[in-house]
């Protein structure tokens, strides 16, 4: 008995003793590393200062308009401290060994590239990989990135990009993860921890790159590169908290963005990059430009010359400067004309040097440059099955009329498209290094799973233009099958960076000849690829079942095959609304009320369009199975919660269909009265179980009251006591409803 209560001693007092311990460990190696960090800056000129903050891209690859020629010459004088779209070990190791063995004081270089979605295997779009839902799973999406890129001789990436958008005319919706906050800030952290992993230091981590600060995803008219214009109780409560989670998960660099916010263009505003990011956000890493945007404060207006831009740059907290060379030809002339303070570059070279410290470069500068590694890691077998697996996890079931899906083996079937043949498109935008010749199209995967003997091909007609030249075969070859399968969507090229549309229906005439097929009377299933929501108005008229695919990567064509057949049952849930038309955009489903709700019982005088309804055609959250899923009504634990309490909703799902399946459960809350308008609904948790055939599970969520905090009206953080609306189930339209009171 007396040594049961010594060891409980022992344990209270070690519990007590270890987080002090831990956080005395904590500062004992923050000091070390600002130590061996000053012990570089005090011998370094003021030269070598700034090529610390300068980023020049290689000739290796193009993602810009220009590129700087000189960059070896640089790095040689110690001009160039940082080098983007640079890939493979043995590439790096020349660019490095000139740094270390050549250079000065020998200080290695980082090495950065946008690996988006994948470095060599390629996993679905970022806005794909979201419609998972699967923290998990998009986690070792990126910790496979890093993998493959650190053993290609790159130790950053450009990513994660956390702009969260409500606009699918912009390309760059391609590369984020869709309209919600909450969600986004999940995402945002997995993927930041999946880059970075425990430790930097470790080989197979890279650093991540929060981007792009700030609202980059809500120009106006969705036109990339744009003017954003929103309040900044918007920007903080709905925009912000994405970029918060990324920071709080690690991430030691910030992009700035291209876009102006409240009249001053991100690069040069010292609200976003000083006020926000490090004093209200607490971030302790370094902030690099985006492609050449402190040059292009010019253009914007509120510098005279480039010289000011840098000027304006540096002064709002921008350490490092992509590819514009503006801090190269101007910084050092301002500091001895006194215009800036050799305290504030060293305050960027210190936080810079710091980085690369962390990542072990001081130690290996070769870290990165194995050849051996990278030939064992990249396209290993265990990526291209991590890269399945997402991509099957990524497909959203929109329409699914008579049980068309899944089909079933053997069939005759006629497939359709130039997207079925075609490689390259499923790897989307931003592809990094991936490579297409070697992987199959979905054609072959059909034609592999169901033989080729049963399987007929007709291009058609091709992703953009009016030739209805192929239109007749095609009508052939689709009368001769069970079901006809058309692969139709947009050109890779048509989303990402600069690939703004106005329209965003199904490009050319793919969508007429779905019309023409539609005569023939036969079962058809439209495969979509395509990198933004898309107007689907017409093709779901057509179609009897509609499955998204986005451009799902090296892995999709495969997962594509799975799902069609039935092999993998679809659990995808969208994470942008679809609208009707074009004309419903902005839409997305955490809008708010107004004075005259669409509800009303008055016919005219109601905020709604005369010519088509309000709600989308597909909503946030939504997506089908091949089973179907019962929820119960919502039971709370109390229906008051206080200050420093929380209550527990839950609801009963049961798998009510004929098939196993998977089923995103998701929580939405409503503030009914506030200080400033609230919205409609708000996401607030979200669970993703299986389910048998038969089988019931309860699923919880724990409601507490930072959930529902936000701005108040005198701009202050924090809740507000009164009624609250509860909502749970299968997307954010179809949903159980209950109510609870938040008091004080």
């Amino acid at each position: 008995m007396i040594m049961k209560k010594i060891m409980l001693l022992t344990l209270t007092v070690a519990a007590i003793l270890l987080p002090a311990c831990q956080s005395s460990i904590k500062n004992a190696n923050d000091r070390r590393l600002d130590a061996r960090v000053d012990s570089v800056l005090k011998l370094m000129t003021i030269d070598e200062k700034i090529g610390q903050m300068v980023l020049y891209s290689s000739d290796w690859d193009v993602t810009g308009p220009s590129l700087n020629k000189n960059y070896i010459d640089e790095i040689r004088k110690g001009n160039c401290g940082n080098i983007f779209n640079a890939y493979t070990a043995a590439y790096t190791r020349k660019l490095q060994k000139i740094a270390v063995e050549e250079s000065r004081l020998k200080i290695p270089l980082l090495f950065g590239y946008d690996v988006i979605h994948g470095q060599k295997t390629i996993f679905p779009i970022s806005l794909g990989e979201s419609c998972s839902w699967d923290l998990a799973a998009i986690e070792k999406s990126a910790r496979v990135s890093a993998a493959e890129a650190a053993a290609s001789g790159i130790n950053w990436t450009f990513a994660p990009m956390v702009d969260i958008s409500v606009d699918p005319r912009w390309g760059r919706v391609s590369e984020g993860a869709g309209e919600d906050p909450f969600l986004g800030a999940k995402i945002a952290a997995a993927r930041v921890h999946g880059f970075q992993g425990n430790n930097l230091a470790d080989s197979l981590s890279i650093l991540a790159c929060v981007k792009h600060f700030a609202a980059y995803g809500a120009p106006l008219a969705g036109r990339d590169y744009n003017t954003v214009d929103m309040s900044k109780r918007q920007f903080l409560d709905m925009y912000l908290p994405p970029y918060k989670a990324g920071i709080d998960a690690g991430a030691m660099s910030v992009m700035s963005a291209f876009n102006e916010f409240d009249g001053v263009p991100a690069t040069g505003s010292q609200y976003l990059l000083t006020d926000v990011l490090r004093k209200q956000l607490g971030f302790k890493g370094f902030v690099v430009t985006d492609y050449t945007s402190i040059n292009e404060m010019v253009n914007h207006g509120v510098a005279a010359n480039e010289a000011d831009a840098g000027l304006l740059a540096i002064k709002a907290g921008v350490d490092m400067d992509m590819q514009g060379g503006v801090y190269a030809k101007y910084l050092k002339n301002q500091l001895e004309k006194g215009l800036v303070s050799e305290k504030m570059i060293d305050e960027s070279v210190r936080r810079i040097l710091k980085v690369k410290f962390m990542l072990g470069l001081f130690d290996d500068p070769y870290k990165y440059c194995n050849e051996a590694r990278e030939k064992r890691e990249v396209y290993s077998a265990a990526h291209l099955q991590a890269a399945l697996d997402v991509a099957k996890k990524s497909l959203v079931l929109l329409k699914n009329n008579d049980q068309t899906l899944p089909l079933n083996k053997g069939q005759k079937l006629a497939v359709i498209g130039e997207l079925a043949n075609s490689k390259r498109d499923l790897l989307g935008s931003w592809k990094a290094a991936g490579e297409w010749n070697d992987i199959n199209s979905i054609l072959d995967e059909i034609k592999i799973y169901n033989g080729t003997t049963k399987v007929l091909y007709a291009e058609g007609c091709k992703k953009m233009g009016n030739d209805r030249s192929g239109f007749p075969l095609a009508l052939s070859v689709a009368k001769q099958a069970d079901k006809i399968i058309m692969v139709m969507g947009e050109d890779a090229g048509w989303s990402g960076e600069a690939a703004s549309r106005t329209d965003i229906r199904v490009p050319g005439v793919q969508t007429e000849l779905l019309e023409k097929l539609k005569t023939l009377h036969k079962p058809i299933v439209v495969v979509l690829m395509n990198g933004r929501p898309l107007d689907l108005s017409r093709e779901n008229d057509l179609a009897d079942a509609i499955l998204e695919a986005w451009f799902p990567g090296s892995m999709g064509a495969k997962a594509v095959t799975q799902v069609l057949f039935g092999n993998y049952n679809p659990s995808g849930k969208l994470t942008m609304t679809f609208p009707r038309n074009v004309g419903q955009i902005p839409i997305f489903y955490y809008e708010k009320n107004t004075g005259r709700p669409i509800y009303l019982p008055d016919p005219k005088y109601k905020s709604r369009y005369i010519d088509c309804p309000n709600d989308p055609l597909f909503p946030f959250g939504y997506g089908l199975s091949y089973t179907t899923f019962a929820y119960s009504e919502i039971k709370l634990s109390n229906h008051i919660l206080s200050p420093d309490d929380s209550i527990t909703a839950s609801v009963n799902v049961t798998n009510t269909g004929t098939c196993d399946g998977e089923e995103i459960v998701q929580c939405y809350v409503r503030d009914l009265v506030g200080s400033v308008t609230r919205p409609v609904k708000e996401l607030k948790g979200f669970e993703k179980i299986a389910l048998k055939v038969g089988e019931s599970k309860v699923v919880k969520f724990t409601i507490t009251p930072d959930l529902l905090a936000f701005h108040r009206l005198d701009m202050t953080y924090g809740t507000e006591p009164g009624d609250f609306k509860l909502f749970i189930g299968g997307n954010s339209r179809d949903v159980k409803e209950t109510g609870f009171k938040l008091v004080q």
